[in-house]
Formats: structure tokens, sequence, C-alpha cells
């Protein structure tokens, strides 16, 4: 019989320790210490009170944790004393039938491992999709973290144990995130969708309208339609666009008639486009999970007194040509005609990819203008994007609201010194261009710090024509200045810049800076803001807001309507635009139900 909140709730504090036997292994601590949180709205609060038990404990506590876990196809496995859940654990990963090669090599890992840092690695090894990882992907796991820092090692064995409490409380509740698992699905069905000389590889690419790009876009519209979208079109552009109309609208349509004020929609989605051998959840997964509302709301034959427009952008990553957010720029008018006569590496111009002829400039530019929407006709745009970074990973949160996109200046420079003999050279009369730039950094990176949410990074340092017995007489280098506010993004543009200078005075130096891109900052609207922490705190969990470092298409709807975000954690540290990125059945499902509950809410609003 499966386990519920009520009979934990209130259970003495021995009695629900005891219900949670077996969670976290041989550590019934984090069981008890988690009590002092009830009662638990939801599984997913039970969840993170126990997470952060985890978190606020001592390191010895932490390492005493991740020590009670047995090694990967270990001793305890061959002797058959694991504990029933990592019995079941590991025979679902098909440790327990290795070959005798991939058993020797396991081995040797565990004891590289151990030998290195000092504790068992530690793999939830049911996975993301909760059915088991394969042993190959088992052991690129451990050979890939081998490599890692002691510190980052710790936080990502804990990490995974939390992963394994979760499918372990999963278990025990009977709970099953499936719209979650066929969420997780249909992103490993559209990455089998990419550009040859990736695809061979096992690499994830696709380029602006490139033939896998075009199949992306035929596999979305399909799925839309299987959903239920009430009609589905791929435009000019490439976007892929789906309408499921409100109540009000519905009938009109049927009656045959005309609306006399059109019914408000509320416009939604993100890019289907991947950077070179990118992840399988930037930017569809804000396209994915509103259409699995919709085939919820359709199933259940509902109709909302609002359309909802999900939109998959054609392109947002700019990997083909010089230009970026190109769906999503048509949509708010600002579409630049001189795009079309950019050519890619292989000298195809854009227009030539989009028209192959069929359509003339002035033909193909009346089109895309009609793209246009008129903010008018829509309630506001929100995002559903995977997080991107580590944050919530640290925080323990599968789900945070975004306060504002980080506006962003970027510049390209060099800084000119003197090349000279590094052995002859004394450092007191030494014009060092790298020196000078390595000053910078070091400025950028502790100025950055006193705004808490500003970031500075210099991606591009180059010693032109360098020796290794050469005092560096050039430095070419590239700044990338952002935060959540302009203001605050040009504060931080002008310390740097001022501290440039005076470095370079200081040093004997020259320099030249030349800005390249000028971003405006995108905050959320208050009220859209608002009605996705209410949607947020309906799932149990607390409300965390933070600011997003990376450029969205909501920047670009921004310009336009009102516009908020909601990000989905991330696994392996939340890392992206990298094949590890990575998220779990159970937080999107969370996702798709924070999601549901505001358009729940938004219904209730305009009834």
């Amino acid at each position: 019989m499966n386990l519920s909140l009520q009979p934990l709730n209130f259970a003495s504090v021995d009695g629900a320790t005891e219900l949670l036997d077996g969670i976290y292994e041989h550590s019934p601590w984090i069981a008890r210490a988690a009590m002092a949180q009830r009662p638990f709205a939801t599984l997913a609060a039970l969840k993170y009170a126990m997470a952060q038990v985890v978190t606020q404990a001592s390191r010895d506590q932490q390492l005493g944790l991740i020590r009670a876990h047995p090694e990967l196809a270990g001793k305890a496995m061959v002797s058959q004393s694991l504990t029933a859940e990592s019995t079941n654990e590991q025979s679902k990963a098909g440790l327990t039938n290795c070959s005798p090669e991939e058993f020797a090599k396991l081995q040797k890992l565990n004891a590289d491992y151990k030998a290195k840092f000092g504790w068992p690695f530690i793999l939830a090894v049911r996975g993301p999709r909760g059915l088991g990882l394969s042993r190959q992907q088992i052991i690129s796991s451990f050979e890939r973290r081998l490599h890692g820092h002691q510190d980052f090692e710790l936080a990502e064995c804990l990490r995974n144990i939390h992963r394994i409490a979760e499918i372990r409380l999963n278990d025990k509740f009977g709970a099953q995130p499936d719209l979650g698992s066929e969420l997780w699905d249909w992103h490993e069905s559209l990455s089998q969708h990419s550009d040859p000389g990736f695809k061979e590889n096992g690499q994830l690419t696709v380029t602006y309208m490139t033939e896998a790009h075009k199949a992306c876009a035929a596999e979305i519209a399909a799925r839309m339609q299987e959903c239920g979208f009430d009609s589905v079109e791929i435009d000019v552009l490439g976007n892929v666009v789906g309408r499921y109309e409100s109540s009000s609208a519905l009938r009109s349509i049927h009656a045959g008639e005309v609306p006399k004020t059109p019914q408000k929609a509320l416009i939604t989605g993100s890019h289907y486009d991947t950077v070179r051998n990118g992840g399988k959840y930037d930017g569809r997964l804000g396209i994915f999970m509103p259409m699995m509302c919709v085939r919820e709301l359709h199933k259940a034959g509902k109709r909302l007194p609002f359309g909802i427009e999900v939109v998959a952008f054609a392109e947002e990553e700019g990997q083909r040509y010089k230009a970026t957010f190109l769906g999503s720029g048509a949509l708010t008018g600002h579409f630049n005609p001189a795009w079309l006569d950019q050519a890619d590496k292989d000298g195809i111009l854009m227009k030539n990819a989009l028209f192959a002829g069929k359509q003339s400039a002035q033909s193909a530019m009346k089109n895309i203008a009609a793209l246009k929407r008129d903010p008018a006709n829509y309630l506001g745009f929100v995002e559903v994007h995977i997080e991107q970074g580590p944050v919530l990973n640290a925080m323990n949160l599968p789900l945070g609201v975004v306060t504002s996109i980080n506006g962003s200046v970027r510049f390209l420079g060099d800084i000119i010194g003197q090349a000279s003999h590094a052995g002859t050279t004394p450092m007191a009369t030494r014009r060092d261009a790298a020196a000078a730039l390595a000053e910078l950094s070091v400025y950028m990176e502790q100025r950055s710090l006193k705004d808490g949410d500003s970031v500075a990074t210099i991606g591009m340092l180059n010693v032109p024509n360098g020796s290794i017995n050469v005092v560096p007489g050039k430095c070419s280098f590239s700044l990338d200045l952002r935060a959540p506010t302009d203001a605050q993004r040009d504060a931080l543009v002008g310390d740097v810049l001022n501290q440039l200078k005076a470095i370079c005075e200081k040093r004997g130096v020259s320099y030249s800076i030349e800005e390249t891109m000028r971003a405006a900052a995108a905050p959320s609207d208050t009220a859209w803001q608002a009605r996705w922490e209410k949607a947020v705190a309906s799932t149990g969990l607390p409300i965390y807001k933070m600011p997003s470092g990376a450029g969205h298409d909501a920047m670009k709807l921004h310009e336009i309507m009102p516009q908020a975000m909601l990000f989905v954690r991330g696994e392996n540290s939340g890392i992206s635009h990298n094949p590890l990125e990575s998220t779990t059945q159970d937080d999107m499902q969370l996702g798709i139900d924070a999601f549901m509950q505001l358009l729940n809410n938004l219904a209730q609003e305009q009834q």
C-alpha cells in the first residue's frame, strides 16, 4: 500500500522517521530533522525539506551520508548485501548483468575515484527518466567525473543522492510524474534531428533552415495537431505557430461569425534551433511544456476565456547567420531586410535558404512584415526555460521565477604594449599588454561581485604572434558585461572602462575598444511575475526569484507586451549549451503543474 502525506504529517517523529526508512541510505537523521517542517502540503515540499536538511548539515555529516552508499557494482552487490532500494536501482541499470570486462572496468573506476576523493562514486543510476541508465552511460559519467574538483564532486554526489531519494519517495508514495515522463520523451524524439557532420557523431546541432531544422518544424507541427490545437502553421520564417482558441472565439468560428471584439490570447513559446553540439532542452522545453498543457485541456474538453498561442521560434541562437532572434523579432516587427543578403560559411544567402528563389525580395518582406503581432490582441508573453546555470541546483529547487533578463554590452579591444625579450627586459620596465589585461580581469571579477547579480567576462583573450620567450606586445580581447537593469549595467560598464584606462596609463600601454553589441534589460512585468509566483507556490515549493543572465526570446516580446519567465532546474550543475544539459521527469512535471495553475488562475481573473 502506498504511503500518503496525511499519516506522515500526523505521526510521531519516531513514527514518521520509520515511515521514511530507506529514503536516504542508512541515514534516518535526515527524515527526523525534516519532520520539524511539517505539515507537508505536497510531496515536492517533503523532498525539498529533506534536501535542505542535508544542505544545512556539517561537512562531516554530508561525507557520512555519501560513505553510507555502496559502490556501483561493488562487493556489496556481489555478496547481495545491498539494501532493497540499492538492489532495485543497480538491477534496473543492468549492473547485476555486467560482462566481465564491464565489471573489471567499474572496479578500477571505483578504486581510482575513492583514492582521489576519499568517498564512493555516487550516481542516480535510474537516471532523469527513472528507467535506468545504460552501463555505458554509467561508465562515461564515472570517467568524466574522475577529473572533477573535490568540492564540485562533493556537491555532485549530494545532488545525485537527492535524485536517488526523490525516486525512492516516488516509489513509496506511488507518485508517477506521467506528464513529465512523456515530455521527456518528446525531447528525446526531437533530438533525433541533427545537422550532417554532427548527427553521425551523436551530437545535436540544428541550425537555421537546414534539413534537420525543417524536420524539427514538421515534427513540432505534427505534435501540435495531435495535442488538439485548432490551427497549426509553419510561417514564412519557419516559426511553428499553434493556436488553441478561447471558448467564445470557438463558438464564433463554429457559427461562421467574425467576433466584433477579438478575444485576447496568451502567447508563449521558445526556440527550437540549437548551438553546435548543444543540449536537448534549451528553448525546446518552453515549446513542449505549454503544448502539453494544451493537450491536457483538449483531452478534458476544456476551453479558457482567452486563447493560447504557442510559438516555436525558428531562430534564436544566431549560429548560421549573424543575426539572432529572427523568429521572435519578426513578431515584434524588428526584422532587418539586410539580413536576407547575409551569407553563411558555405556562401548560401539567407534569402535562398528561406525561399530558394520562389519569392522576390519585395514579396518576401511583405510576408515577413505580416508576421508582426498587434499587442492589443494579447494578454502578455510567458516563457519557460531550462535555467542554464547552477543556482537552482544549489538551492535544491526545481523551479525559479525570473525577475529580469539581464541587459548586456559587449566590446572587442586591443591593448598595445611593447614586445621585448622575456629574459633581458627587467620587470620594472616592461610594457606587458597581457599583464595589463590580467589586472583588468581581476578588477572585473571584484567589481561585479559588489552588485550581486552583475557578471563580467573576458571570453576571448589572444596574444597575436605570441612566443614563449617574448613579453606580449599586443593583447586582443572581448568584454561581456551584464546586469539585471540598464542602470546597473551602465554603471558596471563605466567603471570597467575607467579602470581599463587607468591600468593602461599606469603601465605605459595604449588601448582601443569598440562596442559591438548593446541589449536592454527586460525586467519581468510585475503582474505576470506575481502570477508565476502564485503558480509555483501551489506546488508546495518556496518561491525563489532570480535574474536571467542569458538572453531569451522573451527579450524581444518584452518590446511590445508584458512578459515574465519561469526557470526549470537543470541536471549536472545546470550546465547548458552542452550535451550534458538535462533535466528530470519530476522537475518537468512540476513545471507543467505550475503552468497549468497559471492558466487556471488567469482564467479565473478573466471571468
